[in-house]
């Protein structure tokens, strides 16, 4: 974090990636950039484009419904306890695809593309923080559902299940800012994204909410993002508590899953939540992903909400 103070106090471009705990963290500047890392951030990118012309296979394999259901179980005793009121629950599942994590990057429609060389991939349809003439801006999704569905919209904005869950993420995220801004507002309160998920399309609910920084925020970015880290939207409320559950009940590592990736221009930041993420370990491929669990969640909706959000965006 303290580079990211260095390079952005002296205005110089830099690319970064946080792991969901922060335990790693990579700074470059993007005069350095070599191709072990490719990136598409609000329209900065740093490759060109690659033909993938051939047929391949995506098929997967998600955690079994028991044990999700055990990890299931014990997030709504906790929240039963009052240690959680909102926990996103996540696992991984082997998936089986004729192609390389490269190609994977280039042949996927999203927002906010990045791949680092024999570590992961992601194409996020989630920004995380924005700052531009000294105003930070954040954009919470909480509220996804097939498009296909008659009535989708009025269906996702209407269901009081999303509704709660979408109202504690924007009260922690209005929090969060108000850690390291001034006069924060909602500017826009769940409003709806259509996105690309494999075959089918996905409404995703999302909000605006912004705060005034101080002039000299570049001197302190390192500051801003360690404060606001781990994103509210992937983690749940209270956050301190919420993460400590998450440990022990997922059982397994999120690495940079769930962290966030962005760019430094010299004046602006832009930057992304790290889901609909595949990872390389052993040769193998793991594509990790879940869902915001509240007490009046479904058991069997939030595991097929899981295994619907492992697709690639073609």
């Amino acid at each position: 974090m303290d580079r990211i103070d260095y390079l952005a106090e002296r205005r110089t471009p830099f690319i970064f990636i946080i792991s969901f705990n922060k335990s790693e963290v990579i700074v470059e500047e993007l005069s350095n950039l070599s191709g072990d890392i490719l990136f598409d951030i609000e329209g900065f990118r740093n490759y060109s484009e690659m033909e993938i012309d051939r047929e391949f296979q995506f098929s997967r394999e998600p955690i079994p419904f028991r044990e999700y259901k055990i990890a299931f179980d014990e997030v709504i005793e906790e929240i039963k306890r009052g240690n959680t009121y909102l926990l996103n629950l996540s696992f991984r599942s082997k998936i089986e695809t004729e192609l390389t994590l490269e190609e994977i990057f280039h042949i996927s429609k999203a927002k906010y593309k990045i791949y680092l060389k024999g570590r992961f991939v992601c194409f996020s349809p989630e920004k995380f923080i924005e700052i531009r003439d000294n105003k930070i801006s954040t954009y919470p999704m909480k509220g996804t559902i097939d498009a296909g569905i008659c009535g989708a919209k009025d269906t996702i904005l209407n269901n009081q299940k999303e509704m709660a869950e979408h109202i504690m993420i924007v009260d922690l995220m209005r929090n969060d800012l108000g850690m390291v801004g001034s006069d924060v507002k909602v500017r826009r309160f769940r409003y709806i994204d259509k996105i690309r998920a494999g075959d089918k399309e996905l409404l995703q609910v999302s909000s605006e909410i912004t705060a005034k920084l101080p002039k000299d925020w570049r001197a302190n970015l390192g500051s801003i993002l360690n404060r606001l880290l781990p994103a509210g939207s992937v983690t749940g409320t209270p956050k301190r508590s919420t993460v400590d559950i998450i440990d022990r009940v997922e059982n397994y590592d999120r690495g940079f899953y769930t962290g966030i990736f962005g760019i430094f221009t010299g004046d602006a930041l832009y930057s992304a939540v790290m889901i609909r993420f595949i990872e390389e370990e052993s040769r193998k491929l793991f594509y990790k992903s879940g869902g915001g669990i509240t007490i009046d969640s479904s058991l069997e909706s939030e595991y097929q909400e899981l295994i619907d959000k492992i697709y690639i965006p073609v």
